[in-house]
């Protein structure tokens, strides 16, 4: 059984890719892999003697990452914050325009079809593994997914439109 700082410290760097991806922000990413974790330290013991104890801990940050959109006073100060655009030099590499725009079209899908999406193409997990994170049935995932690619095949289809 390895302890909470050992797996910890081999995982944090994934979970806080994995909520960054979730959430579109670090900070906000940073935040929630931060409660998930004091929350998964208080429980550890039993969290410890699961066989995939990183898999609970994403769901752990998936769980605190939506329970964070719920909170009324955190939302508010959310959307304070993105009020405020900071002004960043203009970003010449055609990646990471790319990756700018991947990152938009993901934020505005719900957060289901997202958490779907970036844990099938950015952690690489199957539909079972995916369904157990999300607490589902497996059929949902892949109606998430569905979803998910339907709306995002629409957006491009209205951008080619114009």
């Amino acid at each position: 059984m390895e302890s909470f700082d050992e797996v910890i410290g081999a995982r944090l760097p994934a979970l806080l890719r994995y909520a960054a991806v979730l959430a579109g922000d670090r900070d906000l990413a940073q935040d929630v892999v931060q409660d998930a974790l004091i929350r998964a330290h208080a429980r550890w013991g039993r969290i410890s003697r699961m066989d995939r104890p990183d898999l609970y801990l994403r769901r752990m940050v998936l769980t605190e990452y939506l329970s964070w959109h719920r909170r009324k006073a955190r939302r508010a100060a959310l959307f304070e914050a993105r009020r405020a655009p900071v002004e960043h030099g203009p970003d010449h590499a055609v990646g990471h325009a790319e990756r700018d725009d991947l990152w938009a079209r993901l934020a505005a899908l719900p957060e289901r079809q997202r958490a779907v999406l970036v844990l099938r193409y950015y952690e690489d997990l199957s539909d079972p593994e995916i369904a157990e994170v999300l607490q589902c049935a497996v059929g949902s995932v892949r109606v998430y997914r569905a979803r998910a690619f339907a709306a995002l095949r629409l957006e491009l289809e209205l951008e080619e439109s114009r």
